[in-house]
């Protein structure tokens, strides 16, 4: 006789992500090289550009949402997005248009340090918001790859606008099914209301 072991039951934004990563992954098997798609990061611009646009969709919730991902490849040199267990919320992010801010280590890489505001995380698996008021450095390396400005490191965890993260839970709970897993995420939508 077969052992039957329980399923345990995953939270409904962690199911809800890995729906949005998995169509990500059959999505970029499908286009084109970025370099084709976009040629956004041309070298004739500044790496700055590079960064501060990827930051800027990353806030928005690209990196949440398969179909957005795409208009965030054009900026980066990875093709496969990880599955993360939280997505840190800021508030601002500061990019430094100043290249004596940023290190020069040749002239085709570069690394650009960037501030975030950070209001906390929230976790996937168990789809709650722990505060955290920090101001957290990330240093992205941008150097030219096939004649385009691309981030090659680090690839950190979605950094999300806080109105942005709210409005993600809340679809999440839209298309949420069970009642007791919609009471959990109407928690973490007060909970990040509360900082807003």
């Amino acid at each position: 006789m077969r052992e039957i072991h329980p399923v345990s039951r995953v939270s409904p934004l962690l199911s809800f992500f890995i729906q949005y990563v998995v169509t990500l992954a059959v999505l970029a098997l499908a286009v084109p090289s970025h370099a084709q798609v976009n040629p956004s990061g041309s070298m004739k611009r500044s790496p700055v550009e590079v960064v501060k646009r990827y930051v800027l969709l990353d806030q928005k919730g690209a990196r949440l949402d398969a179909p957005s991902f795409e208009t965030v490849t054009p900026y980066i040199d990875w093709r496969e997005e990880p599955v993360w267990g939280r997505v840190v919320v800021v508030q601002k992010t500061t990019v430094p248009e100043d290249y004596r801010k940023w290190e020069i280590l040749n002239n085709l890489e570069v690394i650009i340090p960037v501030t975030f505001h950070v209001r906390g995380a929230v976790y996937l698996e168990t789809a709650t918001f722990v505060p955290d008021e920090a101001t957290e450095e990330v240093r992205f390396h941008v150097k030219v790859v096939e004649n385009f400005w691309r981030i090659v490191s680090p690839v950190i965890p979605p950094h999300v606008g806080l109105k942005r993260m709210v409005s993600f839970a809340r679809e999440a709970e839209a298309h949420e099914q069970d009642e007791a897993q919609r009471i959990v995420l109407a928690a973490l939508i007060d909970s990040l209301r509360k900082v807003e």
